[in-house]
């Protein structure tokens, strides 16, 4: 069938299902292959439940007259988002990096919903499947699309590029995150910078942190550039007050109180101020819409319990986002402190050393209380407590009281799954 006919069906039945688990009645399945799965063979059963048509790959699959077959089911996933992109006319935006992705797409989501009729990827919907997925989402009169995109590996945002084809774009930094993938920090900067080629290359307006020195190298004399920087007058101004804990910023002789921890959120905040500017959005309503956004999903949230006051980041972690972190918390003020750290993964070769750093780290700033958990802290060489195995911690406290009144930072990957800890305070 072709994309323009599949089209046509979509817009009568506009919501996608991958997942015959969560089919609602209309839903439009697609029956993507996984690596422990076959989508088309869930194909009638998607068409029992309710779907409208089911889109598969494999013609002894095509028993239903309501069974689509197409070559490739994520390739016409693919083509077909991008033809829907087409189709509507809403600006999209779409920004990558280490960190702070997806906290920087709900604050830049906050702030242009003010004025305009908005959609974000939803979670982290990011990836060669969740890119299209979040395209799909784009209704006849959205205005504005925030378009994560995640990767890996080199060559993945310029894929996801050229699916979204973005008229704005934005690289959050360029972190120790995927260093197995990406092959290491030079890797990161190359396959994140994808993004950049592409608004270069197709003349589009970039967004930038111009006090970030790879930024403003990579993106050079372009003129289609828009930035902040607490310190160069070519950009607009933007200036950390605070961030004890939580980050306050001046702009316009306005100070903007965010509930947002962590100096490391500085720049999240800034590029959605900066974006609300250039889409002319009020700054009364850009202020209102940052000092009302409450992170959640385990990404800097501060959770009172049982008297103590606890910093759970425990959505996901990488070297660079870690030491962020790190000095945040050794920057607050607590009477005492403990720290939770759990593994980092897909660090490749770098394992080791980057989890030795990070100990050596909580040495060096002079914290008492710390707790490794993981199998790659627990080979470090420190006097600090390790636990191989969550488990292990979790016998631990049963036994040993923590300190009362005192501030916890909890971080680690998320196949950690940190937020435990909080169940045994």
């Amino acid at each position: 069938m072709e994309i323009e006919a599949l089209h046509k069906i979509f817009l009568q039945h506009p919501n996608i299902c991958t997942d015959t688990r969560k089919i609602r009645k209309g839903d439009l399945f697609f029956a993507l292959m996984g690596d422990n799965f076959n989508g088309n063979e869930y194909a009638i059963q998607a068409l029992q439940k309710g779907a409208s048509f089911a889109v598969v790959d494999e013609q002894k699959h095509t028993t239903s007259e309501n069974c689509i077959l197409v070559e490739d089911v994520l390739t016409t996933l693919q083509k077909l988002a991008n033809f829907h992109r087409h189709f509507c006319s809403a600006k999209i935006i779409s920004l990558t990096g280490s960190n702070g992705k997806t906290t920087t797409k709900e604050l830049i989501n906050a702030v242009l919903s003010k004025k305009y009729k908005t959609i974000a990827t939803k979670g982290n919907l990011n990836n060669h499947i969740g890119v299209p997925l979040t395209l799909l989402t784009i209704k006849k009169d959205t205005e504005i699309a925030i378009v994560e995109m995640g990767a890996n590996h080199q060559k993945e945002i310029a894929f996801l590029s050229s699916l979204a084809e973005p008229d704005f774009g934005y690289i959050t930094n360029f972190g120790k995150a995927h260093l197995e993938g990406f092959g290491g920090v030079e890797g990161v900067i190359k396959g994140k910078s994808e993004l950049y080629e592409y608004l270069l290359k197709h003349g589009k307006i970039v967004f930038l942190n111009a006090d970030d020195p790879i930024q403003k190298q990579k993106t050079g004399h372009y003129i289609k550039k828009y930035g902040y920087s607490q310190n160069d007058s070519q950009f607009y101004k933007i200036e950390m007050i605070s961030a004890n804990p939580y980050v306050n910023v001046k702009v316009e002789d306005i100070v903007i109180n965010s509930q947002l921890i962590g100096a490391y959120n500085f720049t999240n905040c800034s590029a959605a101020i900066l974006m609300g500017k250039y889409f002319n959005v009020p700054l009364n309503e850009i202020k209102e819409a940052i000092t009302s956004y409450v992170p959640e999903n385990n990404r800097s949230q501060i959770i009172k319990r049982k008297g103590y006051h606890v910093i759970l980041d425990a959505y996901n972690a990488n070297p660079t986002s870690m030491n962020a972190a790190l000095e945040s918390f050794e920057a607050m003020e607590a009477k005492h402190k403990i720290l939770f750290l759990g593994d980092m993964f897909e660090l490749g070769d770098t394992t080791a050393k980057e989890h030795q750093k990070i100990a050596d780290t909580c040495s060096n700033l002079g914290f008492e209380e710390v707790i490794l958990i993981g199998e790659n802290f627990h080979g470090t060489n420190t006097d600090f407590i390790k636990f191989g195995q969550f488990k292990e911690l979790k016998a631990y406290l049963k036994e040993y009281k923590l300190k009362k009144d005192a501030s916890i930072l909890i971080k680690g990957s998320r196949g950690m799954a940190l937020e435990r800890v909080l169940d045994l305070l």
